[in-house]
């Protein structure tokens, strides 16, 4: 956990110093599009880390973790107003406001993708195993029908005597 926060952090920190040396010269969002996108999952990391306690005692309600989680959010926080402050200064009022929706929206649609994937997949798997659970006793009868004619033409062939 304390490894996603430090790659969280620090993948925020190179996002935004790269979008400040660079702002200026863009001509468009896409030549940072990467960065951003870099800023948006150190962020989420960040986040999340700080949703996810470890599991001892003192990783939960230890000092030295409880600030850390704080401070890190505090300073992902400010690093993303600083980006919305510039990208919006760049590219007009409203461009950071649009790129986190449609990013939010993009996560949902992979999410809802995903979701249905898995739904086709456990059907699938249900109707295999109700075809399995017809083929099965199908199977044992059959082999059982082929053992008594087996059986009654061996009994036959031999004058009944086995």
């Amino acid at each position: 956990m304390v490894a996603e926060v430090l790659a969280g952090i620090a993948l925020v920190k190179q996002s935004v110093d790269f979008i400040k040396s660079n702002i200026g010269t863009v001509k468009d969002i896409s030549q940072i599009g990467t960065q951003l996108e870099n800023l948006l999952d150190g962020n989420a990391q960040v986040q999340k880390a700080k949703l996810e306690r470890g599991n001892s005692v003192s990783d939960q309600l230890g000092i030295k973790s409880v600030a850390k989680e704080v401070i890190d959010a505090k300073i992902a926080a400010e690093q993303m107003e600083e980006m919305r402050e510039l990208i919006d200064h760049r590219f007009g009022w409203g461009t950071w406001k649009e790129i986190v929706a449609l990013r939010q929206q993009r996560i949902k649609e992979e999410k809802e993708r995903l979701e249905e994937l898995r739904r086709e997949a456990l059907k699938k798997q249900a109707e295999f195993q109700e075809k399995l659970m017809i083929v099965i006793p199908l199977g044992v009868a059959l082999l059982a029908l082929a053992g008594l004619f087996f059986y009654i033409y061996v009994k036959g062939s031999t004058g009944g005597v086995l």
